[in-house]
């Protein structure tokens, strides 16, 4: 298991798993959630409870990993890409827990370009690739090739 650094630089609850040769940068913020070995998490990055990274995964900086992700390994993530797990968020929904977590899985091998918008409720396929700034609001087949806003079908 990876050492805990021992620095504010850090926020690492304790009940976050590490794997074998994780390599955290500063200022990220981790809890209640399982990192693969050998994968990186880049500067203020955030991974919430109940969020999976898998081995061999890259996460660039300023990215948010929510409650309710699955990420397959040898995964790509750009800087400032953001997952989305509320469909309908507000106040009134948080504020009495009526809010409804949707998951979200990114299957083994997809990148996923910088400024990337990742709805909840979505499958990205293997292999697949999203565009810079790509708002995805749908599930993207494996080995394809999406961008725009709302992402479109690019290539296969």
């Amino acid at each position: 298991m990876t050492e805990r650094p021992k620095s504010p630089l850090f926020q690492i609850a304790e009940d976050v798993v590490l794997g074998e040769r994780v390599k955290l940068n500063p200022f990220v913020n981790l809890y209640g959630c399982r990192i693969g070995d050998d994968s990186m998490i880049g500067t203020f990055v955030e991974i919430q409870r109940d969020a999976t990274i898998s081995a061999r995964c890259r996460i660039q900086s300023h990215s948010f990993i929510c409650s309710g992700m699955t990420l397959g390994d040898d995964m790509f993530v750009g800087h400032g890409v953001i997952f989305i797990n509320d469909r309908h968020p507000s106040t009134a929904t948080a504020r009495d827990g009526t809010w409804k977590l949707e998951r979200t899985e990114v299957r083994d091998a997809a990148s996923i370009g910088s400024g990337a918008l990742i709805m909840c409720g979505v499958t990205i396929g293997a292999g697949a690739t999203i565009g810079a700034g790509a708002v995805v609001l749908q599930d993207v087949a494996p080995c394809s090739v999406v961008a725009d806003v709302p992402a479109r079908l690019i290539s296969r």
